[in-house]
């Protein structure tokens, strides 16, 4: 699923850049698997849906709904997935803008909304009353999420409930056995309090993907040190060490205000058969690459170009939120 940027939203300075590159994004997906697009109006509708069959996106594979909305951060509003009893369940938790840093009233409503135009197929869509961010955890897809201290009791999200009557709700809510807790790590620019999908992630039961900085001078170059440290303390299910894979730190990328943005090749897109992975336009973008291909060796690794998403404090996966085969 994507929502589609739109003239009088957040990206209208930069639509010309911004555009094609949320085109570029759904070209990529309906390649391989349904697409879901919310637009603003019924014209940006028939636009995006005639631009991407034009560019080769099979017709049968894009679904374009429209659905007012706040934001293009869809990973964060959209609704989470879990499987009972092997058939899907969606969850549609609160979203109210990062801790009531921006307005999200439309974005929150929208899950409700695609579920009530049928866009769910028969798949529940529950209505959960807990503040939770999909970009704020991470799955292994067997038992374990792995997420951020520091964003998850941030005190704007839950501030009625504890670590541990959150860790409890996270546990029933989407079928986890355990949470793995990060105390460290951020980005300068990251205004979600330290999402986990720009930090670290799961490639498999086994291996974990991270945002490495070797630069000393960096504000959070400490945090993020602190965090490589906390993830080799970190076990799998069965008590192994996790296989680390540092990704490389990409060069400092500014807005026009001189601001550092968080750029991260952490945050990386999985879809059927291919690994889409951000690129900034940076010497380092080959070599984050090269090393997500060895974690998916069976997939496509192609290299989207992420830098305009930057100047909104996000990339690729905040971007997008999966659904499971044959729902759309």
């Amino acid at each position: 699923m994507l929502t589609w940027p739109r003239a009088d939203g957040d990206w209208a300075a930069t639509l010309s850049e911004v555009e094609p590159l949320f085109h570029t994004i759904a070209v990529e997906i309906a390649l391989r698997e349904n697409v879901l697009i919310n637009c603003a109006t019924a014209a940006q509708s028939n636009q995006v849906r005639t631009a991407l069959i034009t560019s080769g996106a099979p017709a049968t594979n894009i679904v374009t709904t429209v659905t007012a909305s706040n934001d293009t951060w869809v990973r964060d509003y959209g609704p989470l997935s879990v499987l009972v009893q092997g058939e899907p369940r969606l969850l549609d938790c609160t979203f109210n803008g990062w801790g009531g840093k921006y307005p999200a009233q439309l974005d929150n409503a929208i899950s409700g909304q695609l579920a009530q135009q049928g866009q769910f197929g028969r798949t529940p869509c529950a209505t959960v009353a807990l503040v939770l961010e999909g970009g704020s955890i991470d799955s292994d897809g067997a038992g374990t999420l792995l997420t951020t201290a520091s964003c998850l009791l941030q005190p704007g999200r839950n501030p009625g409930l504890s670590r541990k009557q959150l860790n409890t709700r996270l546990r029933s809510l989407l079928g986890a056995e355990r949470l793995l807790w990060l105390e460290h790590g951020g980005l300068e620019g990251d205004d979600t309090d330290g999402h986990i999908d720009m930090l670290a992630r799961f490639c498999d039961t086994s291996t974990i993907a991270y945002q490495a900085c070797d630069e000393s001078e960096y504000s959070w170059h400490g945090e993020m040190q602190a965090m490589a440290q906390e993830l080799l303390q970190f076990t799998t299910c069965e008590g192994d060490p996790y296989c680390l894979i540092a990704l490389p730190w990409p060069k400092p990328k500014f807005n026009d205000h001189g601001q550092r943005l968080p750029a991260s090749y952490a945050n990386f897109l999985v879809i059927n058969g291919a690994v889409l992975v951000p690129a900034y336009d940076d010497p380092a973008d080959d070599e984050a690459a090269q090393l997500l291909q060895t974690c998916f060796p069976a997939r496509e690794v192609v290299q989207v170009p992420c830098l305009p998403l930057l100047q909104q404090s996000g990339s690729l996966h905040c971007l997008t939120m999966q659904f499971p085969c044959g729902m759309l």
